[in-house]
């Protein structure tokens, strides 16, 4: 990172990590760490708190190598590539080096811009050109946008997910809210869609694309005592993952029991849900992430029902 990007206080480069080199955003609201290898997001904790995010304590660090953990940038496919399986899963902007385009402070938020754009290696795996950045900016919220810029002549077909990995203190206690009523394609059972009827637990693998839905999600954690709040704009599938016991061993990556501490939230376009940007033009992809305290969500509760009994 150039040193015109720093600043005091706030942004600075840290010490890499492994091979890859990594910045450091910090302000009153609390602290993230960001990979420019993928512009990946590895950790956020807000003050007082503990950390929002899980990493793997397996992850190698490596060039050209995925990091499990944080919130990779699955793009331009989500998944497999849909027509040939030979070429990396959830394609290729999560292992390649992001540019650093701006950083500010405004005295509430920090925030931290980097920026993406196809080469001759991109254009072997990936015919079309691109114009990727992503905004990060950390406040009371930690909040990501992807923007995608098509400058060809044609039509671009994407899917693309913002896969993040949070932390829980135990899967087996966690709760997640605001899918009910979604239909989902469940990975485990050959893509079959069903419905989601109520609150969701994980009890076990679980690999599944909610679609035709922008609603905010709740991991409710009653071990931590927090809730975690995942809102979005411009998603329209939330995709739901935990390896599960049996997977989590045969995973490199991934301590044997890694699974009992972490739940993907991703925002997404995925499968029915993947778009096209028109020649010429943009798509933005974002998500706000909230680490609420229960006594602060009683507080709140508390607040309104006073509110509504004065009406």
């Amino acid at each position: 990172m150039s040193p015109d990007f720093a600043i005091a206080g706030h942004i600075r480069q840290l010490k890499d990590r492994g091979e890859l080199p990594m910045v450091e955003l910090t302000n009153s609201h609390g602290r993230a760490v960001v990979c420019l290898q993928g512009a990946q997001v590895i950790e956020y904790q807000p003050n007082g708190q503990a950390a929002a995010l899980w990493l793997s304590n397996r992850s190698g660090f490596e060039t050209g190598k995925a990091i499990r953990g944080g919130i990779p940038i699955c793009w331009p496919w989500f998944g497999g590539h849909p027509q040939d399986p030979a070429l990396p899963a959830h394609g290729l902007a999560r292992t390649r080096r992001w540019q650093v385009l701006a950083s500010g402070d405004d005295g509430e938020t920090t925030s931290l811009r980097l920026g993406l754009s196809d080469d001759d290696t991109s254009r072997q795996l990936w015919s079309y050109r691109f114009e990727l950045q992503l905004q990060i900016t950390l406040g009371r919220q930690l909040s990501l946008t992807l923007t995608t810029r098509n400058p060809n002549d044609r039509p671009m077909p994407i899917s693309e997910a913002l896969h993040s990995y949070f932390s829980v203190s135990d899967i087996d206690q966690i709760r997640i809210s605001g899918l009910e009523g979604c239909r989902y394609r469940d990975k485990l059972d050959n893509l079959n869609a069903h419905i989601q009827h109520n609150t969701l637990a994980i009890t076990g693998e679980t690999d599944r694309v909610y679609l035709d839905t922008d609603a905010c999600v709740c991991v409710d954690d009653p071990v931590a005592k927090r809730q975690i709040l995942i809102s979005k704009q411009q998603s329209r599938s939330t995709v739901i993952w935990n390896p599960g016991a049996e997977k989590s061993v045969s995973m490199s990556d991934m301590d044997d029991t890694g699974y009992r501490s972490m739940l993907c939230v991703e925002t997404a376009n995925a499968l029915d849900n993947s778009i096209e940007i028109a020649a010429g033009q943009s798509h933005q992809l974002n998500v706000q992430i909230e680490s609420v305290p229960f006594d602060k969500t009683l507080q709140d509760s508390h607040a309104l029902d006073n509110s509504r009994s004065h009406q």
